[in-house]
């Protein structure tokens, strides 16, 4: 039986006595021990909900926040859509109550208040004269230091420079981390290769078409989710598809689609996703010129009648950080630049057919019918996604919660592909580690329902497969 404990206090003269099990102690000790986290504007952006993700510790939000996310409140883009949650969520979590005081999170969750702000100390004024937003946070994260000298204060900021300037005062700064990937070197790929299998299991694959049972390849017993295998033996190789539902391997065969034809395995294996029916949600990975985005509307094209849109949207990232607003003409010429590799791949499989071809006719047809809808990713929010073909490429300039977000619009019979370089991110607060292609990969693995394909040759032409492998 566990040991209790006895302590007792003196208040007003009276001598009382309280019976504290083990467990109480180890709570009490864990919150004498809590932390102090400045969150910064970015993080807000990034995840309107963050402020539920630091356990027990208490939390502080700079006045400067609030007033730079109102800047952000008015827009279609999604980081303006977290700038009104954050808002309204911090509305109701205060209430009737003043944002000074400290708000409850809730149970098992620290307290949060706003932090008016503070003169610069000496050391702050003489390293960062200018006012800035951001060095009004360092005034403000240095003030929170210099008056709570013995709890642990930290900024997050997923700002690295704002980092490297409060650990220049002397200020703990450390990423958001809470949807980072955790091992970005074992992310997964979505295909294995085996070698060594025997040449009568590869010899089945071909004279099976329903399929080999997965146990006679001596495959994980707990094998879950959609897996490609490229299978070897000296001269013998097949290309294989797992299924988890049936788990069955069947053979993965090169098909044309829409007039494109895979050019390796990878290929092969993107479009066997992405004409799976029993697979409705697909990311694909790869460096430029791996033709992730062409073979997503090739297969989109190929399966019109399965669907009532097909939908191709992107992310707009403004160039050097600037708003929209500096380029000129109307709306559509605005964003015209920011389409225009869409633009591009509907081009080359319309090359692929005649001007006369049914095939080529039809793209015309859907283009002018709305069937198929080429759109900055804002304008999608809100629509509704039931029976649609749904392509959102350049993924991984999104963030884990945005990616969440436009998942969870899937309404019936709707199929979402997620393509990207992840290695070629436009936004300065996303990582290789912290981008939403990447986290989803990650966390949708083992589902059923998902399947990853990572491509690695160029095959948009020699020339460019060369660059982006040496330069």
């Amino acid at each position: 039986m566990a040991e209790i404990s006895y302590f007792y206090c003196l208040k007003h003269g009276i001598t009382a006595y309280f019976k504290v099990h083990p467990v109480n102690i180890l709570t009490m000790r864990r919150k004498h021990n809590k932390k102090l986290f400045i969150i910064d504007t970015n993080v807000l952006l990034h995840d309107y909900k963050c402020i539920y993700n630091f356990e027990e510790n208490d939390i502080i939000i700079p006045i400067v926040v609030l007033e730079e996310l109102d800047k952000f409140k008015r827009g279609n883009d999604l980081i303006n859509f977290h700038a009104r949650e954050f808002t309204r969520e911090l509305d109701k979590l205060s209430g009737d109550m003043l944002l000074t005081q400290n708000i409850p999170l809730g149970e098992n969750l620290g307290n949060m208040h706003i932090e008016t702000g503070k003169d610069f100390s000496e050391k702050v004024s003489q390293s960062f004269p200018e006012r800035t937003a951001d060095h009004r946070i360092l005034a403000i994260a240095d003030y929170v230091c210099s008056t709570n000298k013995n709890t642990t204060v930290v900024l997050i900021t997923k700002d690295i420079n704002l980092r490297m300037k409060a650990k220049s005062l002397g200020i703990m700064a450390q990423d958001y981390e809470n949807d980072k990937v955790a091992n970005i070197d074992d992310l997964y790929k979505g295909i294995r290769v085996l070698e060594g299998v025997g040449p009568e299991l590869i010899s089945k694959l071909y004279e099976q078409p329903e399929g080999v049972k997965a146990s006679d390849f001596n495959l994980e017993t707990n094998l879950t989710g959609h897996h490609f295998y490229i299978m070897r033996n000296n001269g013998s190789s097949a290309l294989a598809h797992y299924n988890p539902s049936s788990k069955i391997l069947s053979r993965v065969i090169k098909q044309n689609t829409y007039g494109i034809d895979p050019r390796n395995a990878e290929q092969t294996f993107a479009i066997e996703a992405l004409t799976n029916p029993d697979i409705q949600l697909v990311s694909l990975t790869g460096k430029a010129g791996t033709g992730k985005t062409l073979l997503a509307l090739a297969a989109a094209l190929q399966q019109y009648k399965r669907y009532k849109q097909i939908f191709l949207a992107r992310p707009i990232v403004p160039l050097a950080n600037r708003d929209l607003g500096f380029l000129p003409g109307d709306v559509k010429e605005k964003m015209d630049p920011y389409m225009q590799p869409l633009y591009d791949n509907l081009t080359v499989i319309k090359h692929k057919f005649s001007h006369q071809s049914p095939e080529f006719m039809r793209i015309n047809d859907m283009v002018k019918e709305d069937k198929l809808v080429i759109t900055p990713l804002a304008y999608i929010r809100g629509r509704s996604l039931s029976n649609i073909f749904f392509i959102v490429d350049e993924a991984q300039n999104l963030t884990p919660h945005e990616i969440k977000t436009i998942i969870t619009r899937a309404g019936e019979g709707t199929k979402m592909i997620f393509t990207g370089d992840i290695e070629q991110i436009d936004s300065p607060y996303l990582d290789i580690a912290s981008n939403g292609l990447s986290y989803l990969s990650d966390k949708m693995k083992d589902q059923d329902l998902f399947a990853h394909v990572n491509l690695v040759k160029g095959e948009r032409s020699f020339l460019a497969e060369l660059a982006s492998r040496i330069l």
